[in-house]
């Protein structure tokens, strides 16, 4: 009896060594990872997601639905970090490491920079958010086929930027 125990055991874990063996080693991920880098005013500011695409769905309103926290890309949560303090759209942001959510709806949108890192994309705790920002909502000139975010430099500071499907959403970004 131990011994038939021990051959299927044996069995089973061959056959699961053979069928990992047999994946590639890299499969492409759906929605690959971005990152949005740009030093402003001496700080380094860098941004860390994940590009979901649009393949022909309706995205803000329905995949994006309003009225709800929405990860901001697709896959781990989305991630900023700044070696300086600064200021997005009014709110204060030490250096550090952060989450990023939004809060959509039909006419406005807010950024929400939650203190909780680490967390797959979902796992959002209202608890940790160290505060919201009002973002300014734009059409697009054109169709932006796979979630972008930018930071774009200007003068002084610059502006955050979050591009999909028609819909664009900008805050200015100064550094403290």
């Amino acid at each position: 009896m131990r011994l038939n125990a021990y051959v299927m055991t044996a069995a089973l874990a061959a056959s699961v060594t053979v069928g990992l063996a047999a994946q590639p080693a890299s499969q492409p991920r759906p929605s690959p990872p971005g990152t949005a880098k740009a030093t402003l005013d001496g700080a380094t500011i860098t941004i860390d997601y994940s590009r979901p695409s649009v393949k022909g769905r309706k995205i803000m309103g329905a995949l994006v639905p309003y009225g709800q926290v929405w990860r901001t890309g697709a896959n781990e949560a989305t991630t900023l970090t700044t070696d300086k303090a600064i200021d997005i759209g009014g709110l204060a942001v030490p250096a550090g490491k952060y989450t990023l959510y939004t809060l959509p709806s039909e006419s406005e949108w807010k950024l929400i920079v939650n203190k909780q890192t680490g967390q797959w994309g979902t796992d959002y705790d209202e608890k940790q958010d160290l505060g919201r920002v009002p973002l300014k909502k734009a059409a697009t000139t054109a169709p932006v086929e796979q979630f972008t975010i930018s930071i774009d430099k200007a003068a002084t500071g610059g502006t955050l930027k979050l591009a999909w499907e028609n819909t664009e959403l900008t805050a200015p970004i100064t550094v403290k």
